[in-house]
């Protein structure tokens, strides 16, 4: 990965690589970590394909339902296969869908597919709480339909996306991740995972927060290049206070990156 060089580009050029790939199949679920991914025109291939929604046809996340994070997702050569502890394995062939429905993510109402009642009893039998019964369904996103990310951050180009909150690709760096540790452990806490922060691309050989001064990312590999042009700042959210590992929920991660970071 290498930044433009040239002034008339950019005055900020810095060089590094990719140390690490994440897709994240099911919207909230835990990552699946890969090797190497495929970048379609709404981000890497298989992310953000699934949503769990609410009988209303509402997009839930770890916000409300932290167990989310262990569901964890494997990728198969013709499914996709979920576990979490205490139930069987979910497989969901990637040629399969049921019912035409409407979800919402955000003020987005996008078309999808229902993937029918054995995926909706797995997760509501899973995150359902003592006394708090949930009736979940899992969505799969229509290739067809058209969702845009916010022309007002990408300045009239039509970037298209899934389910993602707001944008195709999520770029974080170990240099920035490396700041916040050193932070955490200063205040006396445990480090953490960037696993807590969801991204796509991870970089390296950047320094902290160098990714906020970038103007395009120029990618380069065997196969061919790419262009990717970071347009938005990631906004603050509770999720990264979330143990993936166990789903539960201190604010330490959070309150540490507002001592110093708005976003």
């Amino acid at each position: 990965m290498t930044q433009p060089s040239t002034p008339s580009e950019s005055d900020f050029d810095v060089q590094g690589t990719i140390a690490r790939l994440f897709v994240y199949p099911v919207k909230s679920c835990a990552g699946v970590e890969v090797p190497e991914a495929l970048l379609t025109e709404t981000g890497l291939e298989f992310d953000r394909a699934w949503m769990v929604v609410d009988e209303a046809g509402e997009f839930v996340t770890q916000r409300e339902l932290p167990r989310m994070a262990l569901i964890r997702p494997q990728l198969k050569q013709f499914e996709m296969v979920l576990r979490a502890p205490g139930m069987l394995a979910l497989h969901i062939a990637y040629d399969r869908v049921e019912a035409p429905v409407q979800a919402k993510v955000w003020k987005d109402t996008v078309a999808a597919y229902d993937m029918g009642d054995v995926a909706a009893q797995w997760f509501s039998d899973f995150l359902s709480e003592p006394g708090k019964p949930r009736r979940l369904r899992l969505a799969r996103f229509d290739p067809e339909h058209k969702r845009l990310s916010s022309l007002q951050w990408t300045g009239g180009v039509e970037a298209e996306v899934q389910f993602a909150d707001g944008y195709a690709l999520l770029v974080a760096s170990e240099g920035s991740m490396a700041e916040l540790n050193e932070r955490l452990a200063a205040a006396g806490h445990a480090a953490v995972g960037i696993e807590r922060f969801r991204p796509n691309i991870v970089l390296a050989g950047l320094e902290a927060h160098d990714e906020d001064r970038v103007e395009m990312l120029h990618i380069a590999t065997a196969e061919g290049s790419a262009q990717l042009q970071p347009v938005k700042p990631c906004t603050r959210c509770p999720i990264p206070d979330i143990d993936p590992a166990t789903a539960t929920s201190s604010p330490e991660v959070g309150d540490t990156l507002r001592s110093y970071r708005a976003d």
